[in-house]
């Protein structure tokens, strides 16, 4: 890609603010053992301007984490090739386990993704998600965007 076209089509960084708020799914990128890549999608929650997401302890992600913090996350939409948009950030992944900084993560992603719970009842839903999990917040390092909707503009 053109340098300048590479320029024109990147957000900048109200447009990637804007941008991952509107998303729901992310895909966490971390590294197996033997060098591979492991990937999987899941639901997060912007928490002081960083991604910040839970999951189970005994996950690969975190096993792998433990192992090497490195850690890239992508979030993605648009069908068609003039639509295509994202956010690519590489960085370090700060582990939590503390279930009080669980439970608060929780909240949150479950605030963000499940409207539908009454406010009086999100205390109770994430503190049943922070048993056995860990919280897994993403200390960006590089952050990569892209917006092919600038193409034709």
């Amino acid at each position: 890609m053109k340098k300048n076209l590479r320029e024109k089509i990147r957000m900048d960084a109200e447009e990637i603010a804007e941008f991952i708020e509107e998303q729901k799914s992310l895909q966490v990128g971390t590294i197996n053992s033997d060098g591979s890549i492991h990937l999987s999608t899941l639901w997060f929650a912007v928490v002081d301007d960083l991604i910040v997401f839970e999951t189970y302890t005994s996950s690969q992600k975190v096993v792998n984490l433990e192992r090497d913090p490195r850690i890239t996350v992508l979030l993605e939409d648009g069908l068609e090739y003039n639509n295509l948009r994202g956010v690519m950030i590489k960085g370090v992944a700060n582990l939590v386990s503390e279930p009080t900084e669980v439970k608060q993560i929780a909240r949150e992603v479950i605030k963000r993704n499940q409207p539908e719970i009454p406010d009086e009842m999100l205390d109770d839903a994430a503190a049943s998600l922070a048993v056995k999990r860990t919280v897994v917040t993403v200390v960006p390092e590089k952050v990569v965007s892209w917006d092919h909707r600038k193409i034709s503009s």
